[in-house]
Formats: C-alpha cells, sequence, structure tokens
C-alpha cells in the first residue's frame, strides 16, 4: 500500500502536472500476406475508435475526473485515435449559470487535463512478425492521479511488453508560500501496480528521483508460442519451423524491450 503525503494546504489551485505514458506493445506470427492482413483487420475491430473511447472513458471516471469532450478517428489503411478532455472539478454550464460563473469558470479552465490513445498496427512483409503497438498519455493536474487507472490499462490491452513513463512536472504553492514540486510519496512505478501483474512481468527501473521522472519497462516472464501465433498451432508446425519462428519472435521481444536492434 503506498503511503501519500499528508494533504497540503494550498494557496489557490493544485498547478501539478502528473503525466503517465505507456507504449503497450502486442507481438504475433503471421506466416503469410493474407494472414498478415486478417491480423490487421483483426486488431482494427478488436482495437477500433468505439472500444478506445470505453476504455479511456473508463479510466476518467477510475481516476475520477469529468468528461468534457471526446474526438475520435479511425484511419484508412488502419489505427485508431481517441482525446479525451477532461477535468477535477463538475462542468458547469455557463448559459444556465449566468454571470456569477466567471471565477469557476477559470478554476475549471485552469485543471483541464487529457487522455489520449494512438494505436499502430504494422506487419513485416519477409518474416512474419506483426506488431500491434498502442500509445497513451493520461495528464492530470490537481489532486487526481493517472496512476489510479496503470493496472485497469495494462490488462485492458494485449500487453506483451509495456513501456511506462510518469512524470511530475510544475509546481504548487501552500499558504505559507512554500513551493510543493510533488505532492504525494513515489519511488517506482512498480509501487502502483498489482500484485498479479507483478508475479507476470519481469521489470526494470530508470528513474531519477530529483527531477521527479519514473520509467519502468516489462514483458511477460514466460512464453508460450502459441499465444504468440495468429490463426496457426504450434503442434501443427515441424520442430524446424517452431525454432525458427520462435526465434524471430524472442528477436522482436528483446529488440522492442531494450529499444535497439540486435546485432547479428
Amino acid at each position: 500500500m503506498v503511503k501519500p503525503l499528508p494533504r497540503l494546504r494550498l494557496q489557490g489551485f493544485n498547478n501539478l502536472t502528473k503525466a503517465l505514458s505507456f507504449n503497450i506493445y502486442d507481438i504475433s506470427y503471421a506466416a503469410s500476406e493474407d494472414e498478415r492482413q486478417r491480423y490487421i483487420q483483426y486488431i482494427d475491430e478488436a482495437y477500433n475508435a468505439d472500444r478506445l473511447t470505453q476504455i479511456l472513458t473508463d479510466v476518467a471516471d477510475i481516476i475520477g475526473a469529468n468528461i468534457l469532450n471526446i474526438a475520435r478517428q479511425d484511419y484508412d489503411p488502419q489505427g485508431a485515435s481517441v482525446t479525451i478532455l477532461i477535468s477535477e472539478e463538475p462542468v458547469i454550464d455557463k448559459k444556465d449559470a449566468g454571470r456569477e460563473i466567471i471565477a469557476d469558470a477559470v478554476l475549471a479552465h485552469m485543471d483541464k487535463s487529457h487522455i489520449t490513445v494512438h494505436t499502430y498496427p504494422e506487419t513485416h512483409p519477409d518474416n512474419g512478425i506483426a506488431t500491434f503497438r498502442a500509445d497513451i498519455d493520461v495528464a492530470t493536474c490537481g489532486v487526481i492521479s493517472p496512476l489510479k487507472a496503470l493496472n485497469y490499462l495494462i490488462e485492458s490491452f494485449e500487453s506483451d511488453i509495456v513501456v511506462l513513463d510518469y512524470r511530475v512536472r510544475g509546481f504548487t504553492r501552500d499558504v505559507k508560500g512554500r513551493k510543493h514540486y510533488i505532492d504525494h510519496k513515489i519511488n517506482s512505478i512498480q509501487d502502483y501496480l498489482a500484485k498479479n501483474i507483478k508475479t507476470r512481468y519481469e521489470m526494470l527501473d530508470v528513474n531519477v528521483y530529483q527531477e521527479n521522472i519514473f520509467h519502468t519497462k516489462m514483458h511477460l516472464k514466460d512464453f508460450d508460442l502459441d499465444t504468440y501465433l495468429f490463426e496457426e498451432k504450434s503442434k501443427n508446425l515441424s520442430f524446424k519451423d517452431r525454432l525458427k519462428i520462435e526465434a524471430r519472435l524472442k528477436r522482436e521481444i528483446e529488440e522492442l524491450y531494450h529499444g535497439r536492434n540486435l546485432v547479428d
């Protein structure tokens, strides 16, 4: 259980911006060109703009944010994007409230934040590797925290590899005039991960504590070839083909996890 800092008595609004960024990768193997096209179609249907909108709407609910606006798009030939503008304070209808709304409107403007997702399905034309990447950003101001949605987002996608960045920007000032550059305790993003997720993933941290920057990379510990094959079963493959495909998949995982190409 992560212990929060005592609630700060602030001079006005909490100006701290908390930004959580994900890169989530799903890796598959699709042998033929037809299979690779069907993989792209499957991803575009499974993670279309409507589905992504529901996921991000759930995120807003989890972190306790109010939705101000939703923009979404399915792209041709593939991929989708959704952006949701959120606020910590309830939305106030200016037409009904009249001129008395001015001060509250300024507050609502100050605490606007956003949640976005962009998807990138792609396939390799020669070696059968098919990769789906989803980039997710959750940025909040005030006391609401994007870390509350961490586990839900990981579970909402087929997450073979997850690269996480969390940063607290800016400062907020207390009633005595002292500036605060963070308003909660955190040693690692791993502090906020559920136990069942920690059990499934191998994880590595790179943190810059003095800058309030936290970075965690994760990949699944267990490798089951059948979970990576698209429209195929390992029992139908020859021993030689299984070894070849497994080597290609593991190389892809290794390169994406470390963010660099392996030298042949």
